[in-house]
């Protein structure tokens, strides 16, 4: 059957082909080429039967996937990993399986199959997000290549991710969108895993094979460690907390990266030159001295405190306190007094927790550093501090550090609780994965694990934007008739048999998936391939699972997906990095899934 597409199916087609070259070729975001190209695809005039129109879709068809039920999901599961994020319960979790490697490959090993498990039971892009500076820290605290770890971590969160319905938001959007179009009641929690688990188990091997040979080292551009200022810090180890008893070594305060244990001070006794192998007692002071990201990090090790009184005395609640970096001005009130004798926090409402001048070591208290013009300041203080002092002549500059809001470790177990429960939920039938994900993201906000501002932050909208423009995109193609007509093209190329026509869904979807981002090339193809299977008479079901796979598996290039793109400049990667471990991959993933499809969904 020739399908011959109207002037519609033309228009939708050429507009097509401009959006995915500008999202091969071109640097701007992906929301606003695919909005672009949606917008375009509502107000162009159209001849349609009835006359002249504007627009190929109307309004409320190309926005259906703003109220799509898989991107309201989404955006609950990035509230709930947010929880995770600020207890710390992932980043305790992570250090206690990772532990100490004994050489590169006991390295991978114990980052991608945790990884692997970890993106089974939530999203895998905020997974990787949390992950990624703990690796990176973890490896230049264990002299390896981060280049050599970073990849495999992207790699094994998309494996694993594929292996579960809310381990990927790809596999969300699907299921999103065969309810929504389909009448489809959804699939089980771990319906995909019976192809996701014999793949995923076969690419981290792959990995751990080819990865010798097939991923260079790399050096990124940057190093976290060239900040050439070096703070002085002075913490304390929390009576009955996990860190007494340990040693140095084992409590990994040995090797930190940017960050040098000068001194403890045990009840007045200083013992410097500190060994690994000195155990650590309750009450000890610990004198380092640092970057200010290895402070940042250093103030998330449970176990520790910031030996400074001032933090406990300010008037700001602790989950709405950051660090704040303030450099002292000449005409400073408190320059030639010591921090304690000044009394700085009563005057700011600020605690200095770290100074740094001239990238010279202090070996002094905090408390007993005399202030000098030009002075760094590591400050705890409230979120509108940076705001209140920016023009404030006390100091030239203040500006907020990154990612300094203190961990709620109390909560981590209960926030660990909530995902467990939101997977019984869906496992059991009792809620579907929509229900389920707004009740526990809403519990992690009551429950404190998570404040709602930090909730609304976590929700990444341009994720967002592309899933929904891409539905609205994958809409037009199938009002138009463009669906229809190039899956029938590929059935005049493929024949009727629908284990060649897998096949090559299969390779079309992956590949689209590596070009234009997987949740975009998911969303375009399955219109097509609900008309190819309407086409060969066969169940959709096969080929919709072919496109959940192929695209949830999309791993090939840097933009495909989402924690490839997180890793590339960290680990300093290049573009034809991703190909060369990623491509033969791929070709097993699709032989793979050319081979197991047919015998669990029957077409």
């Amino acid at each position: 059957m020739n399908i011959a597409l109207t002037m519609p199916g033309w228009i939708t087609l050429a507009v097509l082909l401009v959006v995915l070259v500008f999202l091969v070729r071109s640097n701007r975001a992906p929301d606003l080429i695919l909005w672009a190209g949606l917008a375009i695809l509502m107000v162009i005039p159209v001849r349609k039967e009835s006359g002249w129109e504007l627009g190929v879709i109307v309004p409320t068809e190309a926005l259906s996937g703003l109220a799509n039920e898989g991107v309201v999901t989404i955006a609950a599961m990035f509230a709930i990993a947010a929880g995770l994020k600020e207890t710390g319960a992932l980043r305790w979790l992570s250090q206690k399986v990772m532990g100490i490697p004994g050489s590169l490959s006991s390295a991978q090993n114990r980052i991608m199959w945790p990884t692997a498990v970890f993106s089974a039971f939530m999203n895998n892009t905020p997974l990787v997000a949390m992950l990624l500076p703990i690796v990176d820290e973890w490896s230049k605290q264990h002299r390896l290549s981060a280049s050599k770890l970073l990849m495999p971590l992207s790699f094994a969160s998309i494996l694993g991710g594929a292996c579960t319905l809310i381990g990927t938001s790809t596999n969300l959007v699907v299921n999103g969108w065969i309810i929504e179009e389909l009448e489809h009641p959804g699939l089980g929690m771990f319906e995909i895993s019976i192809i996701g688990i014999p793949v995923a188990l076969m690419g981290i091997l792959y990995i751990l094979f080819a990865q010798r040979w097939l991923l260079k080292d790399r050096k990124p551009a940057i190093s976290d460690t060239d900040d050439a200022r070096q703070y002085t810090v002075e913490m304390m180890v929390e009576s009955g907390g996990p860190l007494v008893g340990k040693s140095i070594q084992d409590a990994g305060l040995r090797g930190l990266p940017g960050l040098y244990l000068i001194e403890i001070d045990r009840a007045g006794e200083i013992l410097p030159a500190v060994s690994s192998n000195i155990s650590l007692l309750a009450e000890d002071r610990l004198i380092f001295a640092g970057i200010v990201e290895s402070v940042v990090d250093l103030q998330k090790i449970a176990g520790l405190r910031v030996a400074t009184n001032q933090v406990f005395k300010m008037n700001e609640p602790l989950s709405n306190r950051i660090l704040i970096e303030a450099v002292v001005s000449n005409s400073c009130p408190l320059i030639g007094k010591s921090i304690r004798d000044g009394h700085f926090r009563t005057i700011y409402n600020a605690a200095i927790i770290a100074v740094a001048r001239n990238g010279e070591r202090i070996r002094k208290k905090i408390g007993d550093i005399v202030l000098r013009p030009g002075d760094t300041l590591l400050l705890e203080t409230r979120q509108s501090f940076a705001e209140q002092q920016r023009n404030n002549s006390d100091f030239y500059l203040v500006s907020t550090v990154a990612g300094s809001r203190p961990l709620n470790n109390r909560k981590a177990g209960l926030s660990l609780a909530l995902l467990v429960s939101l997977i019984l939920l869906v496992t059991s039938g009792v809620m579907s994965m929509l229900q389920a994900a707004l009740l526990i993201s809403g519990a992690m906000v009551l429950s404190k694990c998570c404040s709602a501002s930090v909730a609304r932050q976590s929700i990444d909208m341009q994720t967002l934007l592309v899933i929904a423009a891409a539905i609205g995109l994958g809409k037009a193609m199938e009002l138009s008739g463009l669906a229809l007509a190039i899956g029938d093209s590929l059935q005049t190329v493929v024949g009727m048999n629908p284990d060649l026509m897998l096949f090559a869904i299969l390779s079309l979807t992956m590949l689209l998936g590596n070009l234009i981002t997987a949740k975009a090339g998911a969303v375009l193809m399955l219109p097509i391939v609900v008309a190819i299977a309407g086409e060969l008479g066969v169940s959709e079901m096969p080929f919709i699972i072919a496109v959940m796979f192929a695209s949830a598996t999309s791993l090939a290039t840097p933009i495909s997906y989402p924690t490839n793109l997180m890793v590339y400049g960290a680990g300093g990667y290049r573009f034809q990095d991703y190909l060369r471990l990623g491509l033969p991959l791929s070709v097993m993933m699709i032989v793979a899934g050319t081979m197991i499809i047919p015998k669990v969904w029957v077409f």
